[in-house]
Formats: structure tokens, C-alpha cells, sequence
């Protein structure tokens, strides 16, 4: 699928239009933290594609139809704690942070519950075009996709809320540069970061006190800093009297505290709703306090994003889980919509100590290149592709630590060309062979029996490298995009 745009023809003329895009995502905070040379005080821009990248209306159509679906599915298999017990049983048994998720969910459980019953689900299903059946169209004309393929759907620290329209931002003046004004109609409006912040104000207003605030849970050190901040100047905006404390899990496990009615207590302050930008890996956990509080947290008043059940139920288990025969159909009763969403799973295998998880096992042995190989973790550069996935198999074929991961076939998106352009001085820009990711953001407010909020909240997209496995913007493996719709 190659760019509909031509580039300026001269090398002059492309430096100075990569030059003033580049100043642009400056001055207008498409910007992250340096890991290699960290300091607070100082931003670049974050890695970006020069222009947008196709994407078919009708499969981007598709996927903002099914978010509120997945909105619901998530929300129901969170509210069965029989089903998350159950299917990760035998990961806590080896996965020890998984186990950790687990054993909150069990004490809340078992003690009847949170103190408060309505969640705030911000989710990101994950997807990609797949090229692996290929098929024609109406036309009769060779397409290079057949379908797209869910990659996963996260439900802790979806990020991109504010990365994901500001990089569609950058391609309309990019476009204007390059006298393609009219084209700009063809980048679909991206509200993710309104929507997003309007949600978690929907969830103060609920919890019902007018001088209680939003803490955002985050990292000890944020490299991707306008993406949350944005988020909290947006809160702002859309509502002078909310105000945003950030804090960490670390400086939480020494200050939070739960007050006479279950509330929770940061300092001086009554939290009214907890926003995760933190706490997804195994790292954000320095000791027990860090695990003490992340309790003290879920048992209290305030409406968390997201509640210890969301965080398990977008574990890649339950991803796994989903996609078995007849098991959508446990919480999603109509038959039609169950075989819509089944349709979007790849297949995915649980390599436990059965006939199924051997033969998972010897299949992706003899051919690995046809899989990925995951484990319960959130925030990238954790699966393992090709020959390593042999290696690590034939190492832990016959160890319980195998059952913590999941298989899952490869999905080969089509190609396309474009330049990305990096932060990095010794950077060479050059036109490459690049693939895409499409993120779309999904927002529900609900508890046991009633659902209050439940809509699809925007996109992202994030492009990489052909050749690379992983394409995590944050962790210098790929960059921001915007998709193009093409009929």
C-alpha cells in the first residue's frame, strides 16, 4: 500500500520540509524524554512518519464499530472472578507478577469486594491488516490485505491518548506544505484525548465530591511525559475544579492511607479516581510496600483505572482464553456479534501440560517463524520471535515456567514506504519499508449491573521498521503516524 503523496524531488527541498516538521512536533509538545541522555528539563520530538499511512475506511470503519463490543466483553469476563481464577491458574503457579495481580483480586474477593462498585475502563485494541489470505475484491483487483487481526487489547496505561492526534495534527500541516490541503479530509477526526479526559471527569463527578481529585499513578521516572501531561491540562480545561496529583507507587506506599468511609487519603487530599500510568510491570515494584498499597488502593472509595480485575483481564491468558470456541459466547449473547469478534482473533495456543500445549510446543519448535511468543507483561520489547522462540522452548519444555506464556500466530502486515524521522543525531533519513499498527481507544463506566458510559474514544498509530519484531515508540522501536483512509 505506497503513499498516494509525491515528496519534494530535490534533496534541498525534502531536508528543509523534515526540518520545519521536526520544529513543529516541537512546538507543539509531540515530544518524549530522552532515555539516553535523561534530563527532566529537556525534550525532543518524538519519532515520527513523515506522512500519513494508508489504512482502508472500510477496515478502520470496522474496527471503531467493535470497540464498544470489546468494551463490554472486557468489562463482563472482569466482573467473573470464577473465569479469571480459573483460566490463569496455572500461570500464577510461575509467573510470580501475575500471581501478585491475582492474590489482590482474591482478597477483594473474598472480603465481598471494593469499597467502591463502579470502574472506569480507558482500553486500546490493538490490531493489524493481515496479508496472510489473500482474497479479491468487488473489482476483481488484486488487494494486499485480507482481513485485520487483533494483537491484543490493552487495559492498564493505554497510552497515545494525546500522541495519537497530535501526530495526525502534524500530517495536516505537512500536507498544507506539500499543496495537499484537500486531502486533509481523508485523516479521520481523532478526539482520543478529549474523550479520554472527559471520561475520567464523568468518573469524579460520580464519585460525588466536588473537592476530591484525580491521582495519576506514575512511573519513577517519565519519559513520555507530554502524553500524560496533556492529559492532565486537558482535565483542566474541560473543568477548572478538577485537579490532577501525580504520584508514585513509591512515594503512595508511605503517603495513601483509607479514611473512615473506605476514602482514600493522599496528603491532604480525598482521591475520587486513580489513573494507572503505572504498575503494568514487574520493575514499578521495588519491595511489598509497592504491592501493600496497590491493595490499600483497590480496597478504597475511588473509582480506579483500572480496577485489579481489568488489569487481569487484558493478561494475554485471558487473550488466549477468549479465543477458544464457545467461550465469547459466556458473555456476549448474541450469536452474530460472538462470530464478528471471533473473527478478528488470531489463533492463539496455551502451551500448559496437555496434548494441546506439547503439540503447541513441537509446531512452534519445527517452524517459529510463523509465531510469537508472549508473556503476561504490558509495555513491550517483552515476546521473543524466530529462533528464540525455538531456544527458549526446547529450554523450558519440560519446566512449568512454559505454561506462563502464550503462543500466537504471526501476523504479516502489508508494506509500505515512507521516511521516518528520529531524534537521533546520527539518525540517516532515508525512504524505508515500513509496517503499521492501528490502536483504537475504548472508554466504559460500569459496575456489576448497569452500564453508565461505553463508547469508542479515538485511535492511534504507530509505524515501525519491516524488519523490526517490536514497535514501541517509548522504547525507540517505532514512531507516531496517523492513518490515511483509502476507499
Amino acid at each position: 500500500m505506497d503513499s498516494v503523496f509525491d515528496l519534494p524531488s530535490s534533496k534541498e527541498e525534502l531536508e528543509e520540509l523534515i526540518e520545519k516538521a521536526k520544529d513543529w512536533a516541537l512546538m507543539h509538545g509531540m515530544c518524549m524524554r530522552s532515555k539516553t541522555n535523561f534530563d527532566k528539563n529537556i525534550l525532543q520530538f518524538a519519532p515520527f512518519i513523515l506522512l500519513p499511512s494508508p489504512f482502508p475506511k472500510k477496515e478502520f470503519e470496522n474496527a471503531c464499530q467493535l470497540q464498544t463490543i470489546l468494551n463490554l466483553l472486557i468489562h463482563r469476563v472482569s466482573q467473573d472472578y470464577n473465569f479469571l481464577k480459573e483460566t490463569l491458574e496455572e500461570t500464577i503457579k510461575v509467573d510470580s507478577f501475575t500471581r501478585e495481580l491475582f492474590e489482590i483480586c482474591k482478597i477483594i474477593n473474598d472480603d465481598g469486594g471494593s469499597a467502591q462498585k463502579i470502574s472506569l475502563g480507558i482500553l486500546r485494541s490493538d490490531l493489524m491488516l493481515d496479508t496472510s489470505c489473500p482474497k479479491e475484491d468487488i473489482n476483481k483487483k488484486s488487494i494486499p490485505y485480507c482481513c485485520w487481526k487483533q494483537v491484543e487489547i490493552n487495559t492498564i496505561a493505554s497510552g497515545f491518548g494525546w500522541l495519537g492526534p497530535v501526530s495526525a495534527e502534524l500530517h495536516k500541516f505537512i500536507l498544507t506544505e506539500l499543496g495537499y490541503h484537500e486531502q486533509i479530509k481523508h485523516l479521520p477526526e481523532n478526539k482520543a484525548l478529549q474523550i479520554i479526559c472527559s471520561s475520567m471527569i464523568e468518573a469524579w463527578n460520580m464519585y460525588g465530591d466536588q473537592q476530591a481529585v484525580i491521582l495519576f499513578v506514575v512511573e519513577d521516572i517519565t519519559y513520555n511525559i507530554c502524553d500524560q501531561r496533556f492529559h492532565e491540562f486537558e482535565i483542566r480545561k474541560q473543568n477548572p475544579n478538577v485537579k490532577v496529583i501525580r504520584r508514585t507507587l513509591t512515594q503512595l506506599s508511605t503517603i495513601a492511607k483509607l479514611g473512615s468511609k473506605m476514602e482514600l487519603l493522599v496528603d491532604n487530599y480525598i482521591v475520587s479516581v486513580v489513573y494507572y500510568r503505572s504498575g503494568y510491570e514487574p520493575g514499578q515494584y521495588h519491595s511489598s510496600k509497592e504491592w501493600e498499597v496497590r491493595l490499600l488502593i483497590e480496597r478504597s472509595l475511588a473509582i480506579k483505572c483500572p480496577t485489579i480485575q481489568y488489569h487481569l483481564a487484558g493478561t494475554k491468558k485471558v487473550q488466549q482464553a477468549l479465543a477458544k470456541p464457545g467461550v465469547i459466547s459466556k458473555f456476549l449473547k448474541n450469536e452474530k456479534i460472538c462470530a464478528e469478534i471471533k473473527e478478528i482473533f488470531t489463533e492463539l495456543y496455551a502451551l500448559d501440560f496437555n496434548e494441546h500445549g506439547d503439540a503447541a510446543i513441537e509446531m512452534a519448535i519445527a517452524d517459529p517463524h510463523r509465531f510469537v511468543l508472549k508473556p503476561q507483561r504490558e509495555g513491550g520489547c517483552n515476546n521473543k520471535y524466530g529462533l528464540d522462540i525455538k531456544y527458549f522452548l526446547e529450554s523450558v519444555k519440560e519446566k512449568q515456567d512454559r505454561v506462563a506464556w502464550i503462543l500466537m500466530d504471526k501476523i504479516h502486515p502489508p508494506i509500505h514506504k515512507c521516511y521516518m524521522i528520529r531524534p537521533e543525531k546520527n539518525w540517516n533519513v532515508h525512504l524505508q519499508e515500513l509496517v503499521s499498527e492501528l490502536g483504537i481507544f475504548g472508554i466504559i463506566i460500569a459496575d456489576q449491573n448497569n452500564v453508565y458510559i461505553n463508547k469508542q474514544s479515538g485511535h492511534m498509530l504507530r509505524t515501525k521498521l519491516a524488519t523490526a519484531n517490536e514497535g514501541g515508540v517509548a522504547t525507540g522501536l517505532g514512531a507516531c503516524d496517523s492513518p490515511l483512509l483509502i476507499e
